[in-house]
């Protein structure tokens, strides 16, 4: 008997310029995806996916700027590829911003027609996780364990956008909008796009990670790269090809007061 041909797996880049990328890589690799550090827009080559990781979404910005990335970005989305942006990423991903901007404006990837509030769940200390309902698409195993770290929030969704989670809003964060609501929206998805206002890339539950590369697995690999520039690219790519789910913490819900329990 002849052997099989390897299955090959999905190609997922992330964008690697601040925030939780090595996580985003670790739980792509636990969904049996196959995960990239993007820096250079020759890195794109190959990739079904796009994830914009949580961090600071200015200095995102001002880095995929100062590098060039801006472009390729945009194009690998009009190409057709799955783009998902969480916390930070979210607010890449936004065609709008009503609240919370950088003074003289922030640049954005767009394409989302969603309207966000930067900085909607305040600041740092501010930070929670909660039991969040959600719409995963063909799930049925219940809450997710949100966590919001100075998070965004949706403050509307435009046509074609499918809403996936709302948060319900407690008592004292009501009283601090001018006008008052019970929810908020914190995950949408619209055709190859989505996004999360918190981080599931560093909780053990990997279910938003599969319907991304679920969802990428059905767009075709990027090819608008030159295979010169894309080889001379892959010399200085991180190789990830032995990297082991385990080698990077995920906290679990027995995590308290800085501690975690691995789990391999």
């Amino acid at each position: 008997m002849g052997s099989e041909a390897p299955v090959k797996k999905v190609r997922i880049g992330v964008l690697a310029l601040q925030g939780s990328f090595a996580e985003h890589c670790a739980h792509v690799v636990r969904v049996g995806g196959e995960a990239v550090e993007v820096r250079k827009a020759e890195q794109l080559a190959g990739c079904s996916g796009l994830i914009i990781p949580g961090g600071e979404s200015t200095t995102m910005a001002n880095i995929a700027r100062r590098w060039n990335l801006f472009e390729p970005l945009r194009a690998f989305q009009a190409s057709g590829g799955a783009v998902w942006g969480t916390c930070a990423g979210l607010i890449f991903l936004a065609e709008r911003i009503s609240k919370g901007e950088k003074q003289g404006g922030q640049e954005l990837l767009g394409g989302l027609n969603v309207t966000v509030d930067r900085n909607f769940f305040g600041s740092q200390i501010d930070s929670f996780e909660t039991s969040l309902p959600c719409k995963i698409p063909g799930d049925d195993n219940g809450p997710f364990r949100a966590i919001f770290i100075r998070a965004p929030a949706i403050l509307s969704a435009g046509e074609g956008v499918e809403v996936l989670a709302e948060y319900v809003l407690p008592e004292e964060k009501k009283k601090e909008l001018a006008n008052p609501q019970d929810k908020i929206i914190v995950a949408v998805k619209q055709g190859n796009l989505m996004a999360t206002s918190f981080h599931p890339e560093i909780t053990a539950d990997t279910r938003w990670h599969q319907l991304f590369v679920e969802m990428a697995a059905k767009c075709e690999p990027y090819s608008a790269v030159d295979e010169a520039a894309k080889a001379v690219a892959q010399q200085s790519e991180i190789d990830i090809s032995s990297f082991k789910p385990g080698m990077l913490p995920v906290f679990t819900d027995s995590v308290f007061a800085g501690a975690f329990k691995e789990k391999f």
